[in-house]
């Protein structure tokens, strides 16, 4: 399959190493090929969002990083869209490092995977499988901001849902993705056929679209569903695609926004709790009444301070044993 995706090679000359290497996984677009990060443009359908991203790695890029940032396979290039499944995400990220060794052999071996948001998930299972599905490179750590999480959880609260809920086009992309990569799973058990005729709405626009206006924006999420829809091996798929069970060889850096309403506070430090349970090096930073978005510029200098240290070889510490909350106070 092939997945298309951008590489930012800094000017004037490599060290002797190589460039330092950032693998950047990115959130939500969209499933059609006009919402791939590669096609954006200043009039974009997802400008705004990929705007405030690119400018964090350009950043990156001036101090002398290469970024390479992978569409995802079926995004920007003809196929099937693997949202939320990570080992799919995770090759993406891993094959377009790949690629750009073949462009220019002057970019390193060492490297930092970062994402945010459906690249956060994606990011974290790019970390767990690197090391096996790419030994040729050095994973140094990861840094995973406002990670996608507890997708199964999402998706029972949809099939209850009685008022219009942004979650609903997410779980959209979920449901295709996963009856794609999933043969077990049977969409005409779960959605009802006017939902499912409706489904072909999420190829046409973007999420920002989705999320604005029509059938998916404005739809009872609960009506979506048939009478007892087959949620079995749906909610199988999605235990096995959670980010907290993953067992990650270099430290991550865990980052989330106090007043993130995209990604629940309360499932971040979930993941931090199971990402130390299962025994990974994690520090987990949480960025009072910073915002979903508003929490990349927040965390900009930790997250770059961060990553400097780990191409310097310096020991990542970890807080496992008094992790702090995203989650405000009740």
């Amino acid at each position: 399959m092939t997945v298309s995706g951008t590489v930012a090679i800094p000017s004037g000359n490599p060290p002797a190493a190589g460039w330092p290497l950032i693998a950047w996984t990115h959130g939500t677009t969209g499933l059609a090929l006009r919402c791939a990060p590669s096609n954006d443009t200043l009039d974009g359908p997802e400008h705004r969002y990929l705007a405030i991203t690119q400018a964090m790695l350009d950043a990156f890029v001036k101090r002398g990083y290469v970024v390479v940032a992978t569409d995802y396979q079926g995004i920007g290039a003809e196929g099937t869209p693997a949202y939320l499944v990570g080992s799919g995400e995770g090759r993406s990220a891993i094959d377009i490092m790949r690629a750009a060794r073949e462009i220019d052999l002057a970019i390193g071996t060492r490297y930092v995977v970062m994402g945010h948001s459906q690249g956060g998930h994606a990011d974290l299972f790019t970390a767990a499988i690197g090391p096996d599905y790419a030994p040729e490179f050095t994973l140094l750590g990861n840094v995973a901001m406002a990670p996608a999480s507890h997708i199964g959880e999402l998706v029972q609260e949809v099939v209850t849902g009685s008022h219009p809920s942004p979650i609903l086009p997410f779980v959209t992309y979920v449901l295709q993705s996963y009856a794609a990569y999933y043969p077990e799973i049977a969409l005409e058990r779960i959605l009802t056929p006017q939902a499912i005729g409706h489904l072909r709405d999420t190829w046409e626009g973007c999420i920002d679209e989705a999320l604005a206006f029509g059938y998916w924006a404005e739809s009872i999420p609960s009506r979506q569903f048939v009478t007892q829809p087959d949620l079995g091996h749906l909610l199988k798929a999605t235990a096995a695609n959670e980010p907290g069970q993953l067992r990650i060889a270099a430290p991550t850096l865990l980052i989330q926004g106090t007043s993130d309403r995209t990604v629940p506070p309360q499932a971040t430090d979930a993941v931090a709790r199971d990402l130390c349970r299962v025994g990974n090096s994690v520090s987990y930073q949480t960025y009072s009444d910073a915002s979903h978005e508003g929490v990349l510029a927040a965390a900009k200098a930790d997250i770059e301070a961060w990553v400097d240290a780990r191409f310097a070889g310096v020991k990542a510490t970890s807080n496992c044993n008094e992790p702090p909350s995203a989650e405000a106070p009740r």
